[in-house]
């Protein structure tokens, strides 16, 4: 390829400065005639874009160190000699230094995904703490173990439909105003449980809680699409969902430490303690990372915007870029949290959202429903029954970890195939987000199609191994607790692959996307918690698992819709939005 050749030995240009029509006209003119005649070597002027025809998107990358004197660069978007941008046909070729797609080092990303997964943790470990100590709970209140199994349903209720509030705040006003409001309403949650005496008041307060710990998650997520490219998303999003599975893991246990020695109000002091010490550091250290607000991080901030503690991070990244940021931040309304809602009618996230919705639901029902099956079976102890989900939660922080790096591993391969098709050399970088024909969908899908069966078979046997006649005494737990942890690995393997899909569809509102998601998990999945009890009481517990595995293998037939038409949707939409002046909304 002559021009990206060329490119190579073209010199940095400022593309500010000023030039007349003639001169435009004649480097047009003589950067086309080079093309054409196969020469080396581009004009050295100071133009910073011209069109000519050519082959698919993409820009020739410069093989640099990743950072620089300012910080800037990425493992994915260093600086760039040449940018080709093809669309219906032409290239736009630009001359000088690119801008990353965000100046923050790997380092620096990872700082950030590390605090935005420590806030995200208190919406698992807000739920599963809480397991363990459902039984001392009933007695402490004078209630029935189903009536406080309610609090675990407007748990789940309000943890789907807060985010619609918050994602798109999130959106509109910024991360950091967002992380700082949630945590203001989980504060006062936990206080309002710590202090509770009556089964209303815990009600209320469960309720409250999920509002301010539910919402954590949607606008991390939200943070990563803002920092990260689809190409390093993955890894990005599967260390997320890891660090945030740990309170899947160690959440019942330290709600049975702290039920069977402080009683169970000691549970939301420490919530409440371990919160408050979450928040300081998003006060200290997270700044804004919107980029209607924060640009590529290049954009100077002030206060609420900007961390407490950001010297050296003005110095590293503020002071030798100063950009304005891209877009005015849009106007919160009530249309604004209805409208994420819209992402339902398109039919290649509806596909995706409505089998990972089932599968969270299966997974909740053998979570929520643990205590009561093994406690009374087994003579379990609270402390006892707190460890009985510690291969549930390791499985859950495996499974979003590794497929984290399976993520990223098979989309580099479904790139390599697409370079392929389309003949383009490795050194040249895609630009995902203008690729209408790029199959988004079948890179995050890829390895979904060996999860599933797993999944299923695991469902349909974990009941039968609690019935079984062999399961006499607490040895005999082995079998369904190994099953429970091929579950929870494999279900949340899906989320982390759904999660990411639905990101990279929508990465300009990757928040409110994700509440979304969220929506519709946790709605569906009360409904689920709230009856898998009285099911297992009718019909058995092997029955009913076995019912539940036959629900998802009957909803298998939307990935198989999602992995065949889901091309086509994606360019579908990126037309119907350019034909009514919107923006690509695919992948980086």
């Amino acid at each position: 390829m002559a021009a990206p050749d060329a490119a190579r030995r073209s010199r940095s240009l400022d593309g500010a400065d000023e030039r007349d029509g003639s001169r435009f006209r004649a480097v047009l003119s003589e950067l086309e005639f080079r093309i054409a005649s196969n020469e080396s070597e581009l004009p050295k002027t100071p133009t910073n874009t011209n069109k000519v025809e050519a082959e698919p998107y993409c820009h020739r990358r410069h093989h640099s160190a990743e950072t620089d004197a300012t910080g800037s660069g990425s493992d994915s978007s260093a600086t760039d000699d040449e940018k080709v941008d093809i669309e219906a046909g032409q290239v736009e070729v630009s001359a000088g230094e690119e801008e990353p797609y965000h100046v923050f080092t790997r380092r620096k990303k990872w700082e950030l995904v590390f605090i935005v997964s420590l806030a995200g943790l208190f919406s698992p470990l807000s739920s599963n703490i809480y397991f363990p100590a459902l039984g001392a709970i009933a007695e402490g209140t004078g209630t029935s173990l189903s009536l406080v199994s309610l609090t675990v349903t407007i748990y789940m209720v309000v943890q789907g439909i807060a985010p619609s509030f918050w994602g798109p705040l999130s959106d509109a006003r910024g991360r950091r105003i967002t992380f700082i409001g949630t945590f203001a309403v989980y504060l006062i949650a936990n206080i309002g449980l710590a202090l509770g005496k009556d089964f209303a008041s815990m009600m209320v307060f469960r309720a409250l809680q999920a509002a301010g710990s539910a919402a954590t998650i949607s606008v991390g997520a939200g943070v990563i699409g803002d920092i990260t490219t689809s190409r390093e998303r993955g890894g990005f999003m599967g260390s997320f969902g890891g660090i945030r599975m740990l309170g899947q893991s160690i959440g019942p246990v330290i709600g049975g430490i702290i039920t069977e020695y402080f009683g169970f109000h000691a549970i939301f002091w420490f919530l409440f303690i371990l919160s408050f010490l979450t928040l300081l550091l998003v006060l200290l250290f997270l700044p804004e990372t919107l980029r209607r607000i924060a640009g590529n991080g290049s954009v100077p901030l002030n206060h609420p915007y900007r961390p407490l503690v950001s010297g050296s991070l003005s110095r590293h990244y503020w002071q030798s870029q100063h950009h304005p940021p891209p877009l005015p931040p849009p106007k919160f309304t009530f249309l604004s949290i209805i409208a994420p809602l819209r992402f339902l009618a398109e039919k290649d996230v509806f596909c995706t959202l409505a089998f990972g919705a089932i599968v969270y639901t299966i997974w909740s029902m053998v979570t929520s429903s643990t205590t009561a099956l093994f406690q009374p079976r087994f003579g379990l102890s609270n402390l006892q029954t707190g460890l009985i989900f510690l291969p549930n939660g390791l499985a859950c922080v495996a499974g979003s970890y590794l497929t984290g790096k399976l993520l990223d591993r098979d989309y580099r391969l479904v790139e390599s195939q697409y370079r392929a098709s389309k003949n383009l050399p490795a050194d040249v970088e895609l630009n995902h987000k203008k690729l209408a024909d790029f199959p988004v969908s079948r890179a995050r899908l890829r390895s979904t199609w060996a999860l599933v069966p797993v999944f299923l078979l695991s469902v349909g046997g974990y009941g039968f191994s609690i019935e079984s006649p062999l399961l006499t005494s607490k040895p005999s737990m082995a079998l369904p607790l190994f099953l429970q942890a091929v579950i929870a690995f494999t279900a949340t393997a899906i989320f982390t692959q759904n999660s990411a899909l639905v990101v990279d569809l929508f990465p300009g509102a990757s928040a409110s996307a994700t509440a979304v998601n969220n929506l519709l998990r946790c709605s569906v999945g009360a409904i689920g918690v709230g009856i898998v009890q009285v099911v297992i009481d009718r019909v058995g517990a092997g029955i009913s698992f076995f019912v539940f595995a036959m629900v998802a293998a009957g909803l298998t037939p939307l990935l198989g819709l999602q992995w065949v038409y889901g091309e086509r949707w994606r360019r579908e939409r990126m037309e119907r939005l350019d034909g009514h002046g919107g923006t690509h909304v695919a992948g980086e």
